[in-house]
Order: C-alpha cells, then structure tokens, then sequence
C-alpha cells in the first residue's frame, strides 16, 4: 500500500467512527430540508441519489420529496471493479434489489442523471469528497462532465484535508443536517 492508500484507509476508518450514534433519519430529514430550500433544480431534472448503507445519512424523504415534485430519480447500479455506475429509475414503493457491498437498486428503466446526490465518508471545505475506496463514482464523474455534484453526508464526516490523488473528482457543493456548502470548482 502506497502512501496516499495508507493515508485515504486511516482517514476512512475516522470518519466511520464519527457518525457512530447520528441518527441517519432524523440527520436526513433536516438534509432534505436544505437541499429543496438551497439547490433549485432545473425542472424534470433526472436526479440520481442513492440508497443508504447501514449509519449513511439516510436520503430516503429526500428523493421521496424530489420524486414528489416531478424530478425523475435515479438510483445507482453497482457495477464490476474499474467500471463507472449506470442508473436505473426509481420510484416509492419499487421492488430493490440487493447487490454487493450492501447497496440495493430498482429494477426500472436505466436512465441518465442530470444531477448527482453522491456518498461519502469525509470531506473537507476545499470540496474533496473521500468514498469507500473502490472509485465508482470518480470513474462515473469523469464520464458525466458538467453534472452537479452534491456531496451528502454527516457535518461531523467534514476534515481538515481529504487526501487527493489525480483521479478524485472535486464536488460543487456538500449537504448536511446543517446546510448545504459550496465550493468553487
């Protein structure tokens, strides 16, 4: 393991502890609030989120309230390792699938977002988002130039310096419980 791997797992393993004892829902509903408050969308935006992982800010109310006014909602499929995310649509009350790594997807028609509600573990106030390691959604970045980018997580997740290698992917803004917080990119 190189220097920047070793640095990227230890910072992983805090920002787990940290949102130890959040609760998920509650830290959620007031996420959801911000981002209809703070992050107009286009109208008929395709939004992709995503389903939450055990202790995740849980972004349920929020695509519920995004699906609500019209916006079409996207959910994440987890691909092969080294291959970008593709989506598939989303709506309360569809069947999910399980797939690796605890993620669950619908089983609707695959689609392309406009606007993407992405994972994560740590951030830091320069807009540098540190994921679980595997690099799905810096592949799928790349491949979606010009899409918003909204971090969503914990505002205890939020660190000094995210470590950065030459193939993250800088967000346009992170929401949490507490606001939503833009950076230039």
């Amino acid at each position: 393991m190189n220097d920047l791997q070793a640095a990227k797992q230890a910072l992983r393993q805090v920002a787990i502890a940290r949102r130890q004892g959040l609760d998920p829902s509650a830290c959620g509903q007031a996420l959801a609030g911000h981002v209809m408050r703070d992050c107009p969308l286009s109208p008929g935006a395709v939004v992709a989120g995503f389903w939450p992982l055990e202790q995740e800010i849980d972004l349920r109310h929020l695509l519920r309230e995004l699906h609500g006014r019209g916006h079409p909602v996207v959910l994440p499929v987890t691909p092969r390792r080294g291959e970008a995310l593709t989506f598939r649509r989303w709506r309360p009350g569809d069947v999910m699938l399980a797939e690796r790594f605890g993620t669950m997807r619908p089983v609707g028609e695959p689609m392309v977002p406009d606007v993407l509600l992405i994972p994560l573990l740590a951030f830091d106030a320069a807009g540098w988002r540190l994921g679980y390691g595997g690099g799905f959604y810096d592949r799928t970045l790349a491949g979606l130039p010009g899409r918003f980018r909204l971090g969503c997580g914990f505002a205890a997740q939020q660190v000094d310096a995210v470590p950065i290698g030459p193939y993250d992917m800088k967000l346009d803004a992170v929401a949490t419980e507490q606001g939503v917080m833009r950076f230039e990119t």
